[in-house]
């Protein structure tokens, strides 16, 4: 077994198909990892599973735990809630892992666990307010201010998701406001940002604007070779330039999403996580027309690319028990 540091922990990624747990040194320096297959719609074995893993990962019980969960828990009740694995919904799970593990556990949003990882050690190092945006399946965030997860008081911080995406400004594409309205959200409201600028939403703009059904990544696949351009051409027919429209316009979206998040966090870094910020396209054109979107035409975010990828989950959920937490973990445990 790799040598382990004095204050490693563990991170685990609770995802809908998958288990990720892994053993970080103090470095963040993945030492060991495992992974199992989720018992979907089973509560009571998803609870045994993540409890196997830990005592796999931790045989003798004395490292920290962080898990990252799809949803938040409502800080009143300690209830789940918003968790598109739905069988966590309602459910105490933070107080009956640490019935099962004991006091080490904390648990925090898969996305605010992306958001911790990429301050510490990836794209945001150094950073002094970092904002993680995940462009997946769905659409969440995280806000890391010094290196700390900032939850909120409902542990919604972050959640830009289902922010309403404002309306184009632009006059001369007018014909979008009207053309890919209205959305409806699982959550009730319409249009929200995750309607649109998650992998399904872009796949929804480019059915209507083109008709044609492809996934997110079908959609770039398409557009590759053709360079990237701000001004769609919506009356395109070559499918190559359909599908560089298509992203023109998914660009535009995302900045309007993200001048929300700077108008209001003005964050020094904004690292793109899930499985559309592969498109690495639109990075450029997508910082140059923010700086000049949000309040003032200036802005100073910088916006990056992860760095640990899929690693992301467990790396950021181990950091939700930092240096100082370790220590107080050890007091407290030889007390």
């Amino acid at each position: 077994m790799p040598e382990r540091n004095c204050v490693a922990r563990i991170g685990i990624d609770l995802g809908g198909t998958k288990i990720a747990g892994a053993v970080l040194d103090d470095s963040g320096r993945i030492v060991e990892e495992r992974r199992l297959a989720t018992p979907r719609n089973d509560y009571a074995a998803t609870l045994a599973a993540i409890a196997d893993l830990v005592n796999v990962l931790d045989p003798t019980a004395s490292l920290s735990i962080g898990i990252g969960t799809p949803g938040s828990m409502i800080p009143e009740s300690g209830r789940m809630h918003n968790c598109n694995s739905t069988w966590l919904n309602g459910q105490r799970l933070l107080a009956d892992l640490s019935e099962r593990l004991g006091w080490r556990v904390r648990i925090a949003n898969d996305a605010d666990c992306f958001a911790l990882s990429e301050a510490n050690g990836g794209s945001g190092a150094g950073a002094r307010t970092v904002f993680g945006a995940i462009l997946g399946t769905g659409v969440g965030g995280g806000i890391v201010l010094d290196g700390v997860l900032l939850a909120g008081a409902s542990g919604l911080a972050g959640e830009w998701g289902h922010n309403l995406l404002p309306e184009f400004p632009d006059p001369a594409f007018a014909q979008l406001n009207t053309l890919l309205r209205s959305r409806q959200c699982y959550c009730g409201q319409l249009n929200c940002v995750e309607t649109f600028l998650s992998g399904p939403g872009l796949a929804r703009t480019h059915d209507q604007l083109w008709g044609e059904r492809l996934t997110a990544q079908a959609v770039y696949r398409q557009a590759a070779g053709t360079a990237f351009v701000w001004e769609p051409d919506l009356a395109a027919v070559n499918p190559a330039l359909q599908a560089q429209a298509t992203l023109s316009v998914y660009g535009r979206m995302l900045v309007l999403g993200l001048a929300q998040i700077v108008n209001v966090l003005d964050p020094e870094v904004i690292v793109l996580g899930g499985g559309l910020s592969k498109m690495q396209s639109i990075y450029q054109p997508v910082q140059n027309a923010l700086a000049e979107r949000v309040f003032g035409g200036r802005g100073a975010t910088r916006l990056r690319a992860p760095r640990f990828g899929d690693a992301g989950g467990v790396r950021g959920a181990a950091w939700l028990w930092d240096k100082s937490h370790a220590m107080q973990r050890d007091i407290e445990k030889d007390n």
